[in-house]
């Protein structure tokens, strides 16, 4: 199978790239290369006969229908989008036009070059997008596939906004798409702005930990390892038209996960004083999510899909990871918003 993957040299796709190589795929990885990337996270690969680069944004109509007409992809996985809600909060713009618009272009191209293809019947675009989507939880209950969508940050109304153009053009114009919604990511290769690698790279530096409002909010994280497995599983099995929810069944409230972070470092790299003395508590996020929380039955009855990493044994890999690539995460440390409180400009 040879799949096109966007934001292949992102967190998220760069471990689908990875796996899909391994397991004996070709792969076309489109990448803009915006601040999150790296391809020095798919460098494993890259000398690899079944693996492409494209550099091109998704924005670029153009430059999209070419990448179609050179390699043709049998399926696609879209997973290019900007992410994260700090900066949607203090630059919304960027969000709208490339989780929006992108995908739009993204559904365009693939169309178009299905029906110039014959509409194959093995074709199909996967799109993969948040939890976020379907809002804030209280204290019990969970998402489900038909929970209603009520997104509350401009990251997560612009995802429910893709989803709901992926939706339409399987209805309209019967294009033949999977849909996927994850819950919270960790693991190698995450950019060092997102909660587990700024606890990481914090405690290691002695900073400051920031922990957001008294850190109760509850996440379900999920290993990106099993989410690139989960997700080549929905593109090879999944029933077109329907969505799959993907969580890590591993619930944690912000401030446990940040003292099992700093509690994992204090045995692999101790020093004077535990790590969890510099946890700070700051300024919440604006209109920051309660509870997260996934209700895995679809996906796992129908495809047999079970994450098989707790989040203890995922944070200790993480943090290991983190411990023995010090030059990967040192050379993004000079990116613009790394380092910085970002989402406070309401």
């Amino acid at each position: 199978m040879k799949i096109l993957i966007t934001g292949g040299a992102g967190f998220i796709g760069s471990a689908v790239v990875r796996l899909a190589v391994k397991r004996g795929h070709q792969v076309v990885n489109l990448d803009a290369l915006t601040y999150a990337a790296c391809l020095e996270n798919v460098a494993m690969v890259a000398d690899s006969p079944l693996y492409a680069f494209e550099k091109a944004d998704i924005r670029d109509r153009a430059a999209l229908d070419r990448i179609f007409a050179a390699h043709k992809p049998d399926t696609v996985m879209h997973l290019a989008a900007e992410s994260h809600v700090d900066r949607s909060i203090d630059g919304p713009g960027d969000f709208i036009l490339t989780n929006i618009n992108g995908t739009y272009n993204m559904l365009e191209a693939a169309r178009a070059y299905w029906v110039a293809q014959g509409r194959p019947e093995g074709f199909r675009f996967h799109h993969i997008s948040t939890d976020e989507v379907f809002g804030s939880l209280g204290a019990t209950g969970q998402f489900t596939e038909d929970t209603p969508y009520d997104p509350r940050s401009p990251y997560s109304a612009s995802k429910a906004a893709s989803d709901h153009l992926v939706r339409a053009w399987h209805e309209t114009y019967g294009l033949p798409v999977v849909l996927t919604n994850c819950s919270n990511n960790y693991g190698p290769f995450h950019f060092p702005e997102k909660l587990v690698p700024v606890t990481i790279l914090n405690a290691l530096a002695g900073n400051p930990i920031p922990v957001y409002g008294q850190g109760i909010n509850v996440r379900d994280w999920l290993y990106v390892e099993d989410h690139a497995d989960a997700l080549l599983l929905v593109l090879e099995k999944g029933k077109l038209g329907r969505s799959y929810n993907i969580g890590g069944e591993n619930e944690r409230r912000n401030i446990d996960l940040v003292t099992t972070i700093c509690a994992i470092l204090d045995e692999k790299r101790p020093k004077n004083a535990p790590y969890a003395e510099q946890i700070t508590f700051v300024t919440d996020r604006p209109g920051h999510d309660a509870r997260y929380a996934i209700d895995p039955d679809r996906i796992r009855t129908e495809l047999g899909w079970r994450p098989s990493v707790t989040v203890e044994e995922g944070l200790e890999k993480t943090v290991q990871w983190y411990l023995d690539n010090e030059d990967w995460w040192r050379a993004l440390q000079d990116r613009a918003g790394v380092g910085q409180r970002l989402g406070v400009k309401t």
